[in-house]
């Protein structure tokens, strides 16, 4: 019986309205589907936000873009595909595209969010290791003889 109430809850989200984003962090990707008018229900990679972010920090960095704009995350549905990296930079990318989703709901939103820093795309990534060297930069030990 529980199958078959999950894909009819599927079925209805689909039907539904939402807006969609794409947010980035290093090597981490989220495809992020808002529902305006929900009941507060997060999935990520169909698992639920408590279950996906444990660490306190991931969470809060998660919902922080509701925060900024003066919204409840209970008036919205999330469902987040999240594809790479690790547990923070997911939670960075899915903050990354919330706002973005946040964003193209209402465009006076963009100022505030801009304002945090939510809005940017974090590029910073591992560097390459380069030929010769131990690590991107670092040398072998230099010995006289």
């Amino acid at each position: 019986m529980e199958a078959k109430a999950t894909k009819k809850d599927d079925l209805e989200k689909e039907s539904k309205p939402y807006v969609y984003a794409v947010g980035k962090r290093k090597t981490a990707i989220a495809c992020v589907k808002l529902f305006p008018k929900g009941k507060g229900e997060i999935f990520i990679n169909k698992r639920e936000l408590k279950n996906y972010f444990t660490v306190g920090i991931d969470v809060s960095s998660f919902l922080a873009p509701f925060k900024i704009v003066d919204t409840s995350d209970k008036n919205y549905d999330l469902e987040i595909k999240l594809v790479g990296g690790g547990i923070s930079a997911g939670a960075e990318a899915c903050r990354h595209g919330i706002s973005r989703a946040l964003v193209k709901e209402d465009e006076a939103r963009r100022s505030a969010l801009r304002k945090a820093g939510f809005l940017t795309r974090d590029s910073r990534t591992k560097e390459r290791n380069k030929p010769g060297l131990k690590r991107a930069r670092r040398a072998p030990q230099w010995s006289k003889r």
